[in-house]
Parts: structure tokens; C-alpha cells; sequence
């Protein structure tokens, strides 16, 4: 088995697991000879560089994460950009959703700038009712991974389309978490993603967002330790070094902003997740 945490099999197009053996020499030439042939066959008619059809052959993973496995399809290519592939701040993401033991059952979830989908997935897979949104060309992606986690249906997320400062008023504020990993890169989409925000995150909702640190001070710092003080009281909850990953909790404030809270203050939050939250009514 995999450590938690960690990916195991890739494949274009389907999962494989490979498997070692002895050929005999004549039959090894032959096969190099026939491949040689349909190699140059194929050069023929199609560019050599194969990341022109990944979008055709999507890749597909298998990851293990704290005792559960998410089957999740990559469509690389410029189409899709970033969203097309899994991060490492997701997993981090996922693993503290599942280290956490937060009692998601029944709770309305929704994740930003989904991509993949796999945390709003795995959050699905906690028990959660969730919404995956993203851009629209990241849809069909996104209904894919959903029905290879849910083949029968039950407990399948929604798939929804949600471009940041434009569609957030089709979303009532009635979910008790947003979560959003690896979307505070571009600083051109720091202030919709901070309308959005704003929008969707009232009281007594929060939100976990996990990010790579990025662009220095005008980058992911700037957006959680000067952008959104003034409106959330911003919680760091965990710091991972080896890959500038920081996990943040985010929850409304009313009035003017303080200083960030490096950590001291997560539990309260934490807390609120667990045992007897108490999250927006009604739906």
C-alpha cells in the first residue's frame, strides 16, 4: 500500500499496473522491428510531441488518502492551464480534512476554483453535500472525476460553473464551509476571488483555503495577510516548509481587521467543525 497521502498508478488514458517478465530474444527483436515500423508510420501523420492529445487521452491517477482511494482524470493541456492537474496544496488539503475528523455529514460544502475536484471529492466522501465549481471550460472535467468517485450516484457533488466577481450572486450564502486549494496564485483574480469571498463566507460559515506560497510579497502573502484582514479574521493552521504549503481558516469578522493569527487562536475554529457546529439553517 501507499503511504497516506501519496499516488499511486498513472496512465494515459487508463489505470495500469505493470508487471516485470522474461521474453525470449527472437521474440523481442521482432516486436522492436514492428514497433520501429509503426513508430515511424505514426511520425508520419501525427506531431512527435505527445502533449498535443492529453486532452484526448486524459491521464488517470489513483490517490490514497487517509484510507480512502479517488480515482481522478488530468486533461493537461492549455485548454484547461492549471486546473487540469492535481496540486500539492490539494493533498494537503485533503489529508487535513481527513486528519481533522471534522463531522461533515450533511453539511453543505462547496469548493472554489475545483480544477480536478479531487478535495471537494474527497470532502464528499466524508459525507459532506457539496458543489464543485470552477470556470465553465473545467465542467466537463469536473462531472467526470465526480462520476468515477460515485459510479452509483449517491453522494455524487454537483458541478456548477462559477466565474469569480460574476456569477457569485447565483450562489445563496447557505453553505457551512468553502473550501479552495492552490487558487490565490494570479493576482489579477486577487480581487473577484475577494468579492466571491465576501459573498459566500457569512456568519457562521468559514472557509479552508490551502496555498503554495507564491510571488513573494505581492503574491499568496499579500492576498491572506493584507487582503482579507479587513473582512475575515484569517487563521494560519498549519504550515508544511518543504513545500511553502500554508492552510489557512477563514471566517467573517465584524468592523475593521486585526493582525493575523499565526496559529494560537486555530482551535476555536477547529472546534466549531467538529462537535456541534453550528452552521447556516434551512435550505
Amino acid at each position: 500500500m501507499a503511504a497516506p497521502g501519496s499516488h499511486v498508478g498513472t496512465g494515459g488514458g487508463r489505470e495500469t499496473e505493470e508487471e516485470n517478465g522474461e521474453e525470449e530474444e527472437e521474440e523481442e527483436e521482432e516486436e522492436e522491428e514492428q514497433g520501429e515500423a509503426a513508430e515511424a508510420a505514426l511520425r508520419a501523420v501525427f506531431p512527435r510531441d505527445p502533449a498535443l492529445f492529453a486532452e484526448l487521452f486524459p491521464e488517470r491517477r489513483r490517490f490514497r488518502l487517509c484510507g480512502r482511494v479517488l480515482h481522478i482524470a488530468e486533461h493537461h493541456g492549455p485548454r484547461l492551464g492549471p486546473a487540469g492537474a492535481v496540486w500539492e496544496a490539494a493533498l494537503s488539503l485533503c489529508r487535513f480534512l481527513g486528519e481533522q475528523n471534522l463531522e461533515l455529514a450533511g453539511r453543505r460544502v462547496l469548493e472554489l476554483g475545483a480544477g480536478t475536484g479531487i478535495v471537494g471529492i474527497f470532502a464528499a466522501m466524508l459525507g459532506a453535500e457539496v458543489t464543485l465549481t470552477d470556470r465553465p471550460p473545467a465542467l466537463p472535467q469536473l462531472r467526470e472525476n465526480a462520476r468515477r468517485n460515485f459510479p452509483g450516484g449517491a453522494g455524487e457533488p454537483r458541478v456548477r460553473a462559477l466565474r469569480w466577481g460574476r456569477d457569485q450572486r447565483r450562489f445563496p450564502p447557505k453553505f457551512h464551509l468553502i473550501l479552495g486549494s492552490d487558487i490565490v496564485y494570479d493576482p489579477r483574480a486577487f480581487a473577484p476571488l475577494l468579492g466571491t469571498l465576501r459573498h459566500l463566507v457569512v456568519p457562521p460559515a468559514q472557509a479552508l483555503l490551502s496555498a503554495r506560497l507564491r510571488g513573494g510579497d505581492a503574491g499568496a502573502s499579500r492576498f491572506f495577510r493584507q487582503m482579507l484582514p479587513p473582512f475575515f479574521r484569517v487563521q494560519l493552521l498549519r504550515r508544511e516548509p518543504e513545500g511553502d504549503i500554508e492552510i489557512y481558516a477563514v471566517t467573517p469578522r465584524e468592523g475593521g481587521g486585526a493582525p493575523l493569527d499565526q496559529g494560537r487562536g486555530a482551535q476555536p475554529i477547529l472546534g466549531s467543525l467538529t462537535g456541534g457546529w453550528g452552521g447556516p439553517e434551512g435550505d
